[in-house]
């Protein structure tokens, strides 16, 4: 079975930071997109950032970049989302995905094959 175990939410006031891990077990790690989708009530699910560990090409939303950074160990089948410089809209349910790599489709809702448990990320102004 597929399972990415995500970890590393938190209460953090703004202007600070926070580091979210994914475990991925399961799965042929360097063949997939292993990413970070959040949620708030009310709105879609959108792409935060994603990494290919085959290759090193990543996605940022537009709203994180510069502030937010993917990184993938590899060794240990891990992706890595270093968080700094939190705003209150950052709060969200934060959700580990893996999906294939499709260059013209990469980090999209709709090519997500699996989603890891979420983990809540609360930014206090």
């Amino acid at each position: 079975d597929v399972q990415l175990q995500a970890s590393g939410g938190g209460l953090v006031q703004a202007g600070g930071s926070l580091r979210l891990s994914c475990a991925a077990s399961g799965l042929a790690f360097e063949e997939y997109v292993i990413g970070w989708f959040r949620q708030v009530p009310g709105k879609e699910r959108e792409g935060v950032s994603c990494i290919s560990s085959s290759d090193g090409a990543t996605y940022y939303e537009d709203s994180v970049k510069g502030r937010f950074t993917i990184s993938s160990d590899n060794a240990k089948n891990t992706v890595y989302l270093q968080m700094n410089s939190l705003k209150s809209e950052d709060t969200a349910v934060y959700f580990c995905t893996a999906g294939p790599y499709y260059s013209h489709q990469f980090c999209e809702l709709d090519v997500i094959d699996y989603w890891g448990q979420g983990t809540l990320v609360t930014v206090s102004s």
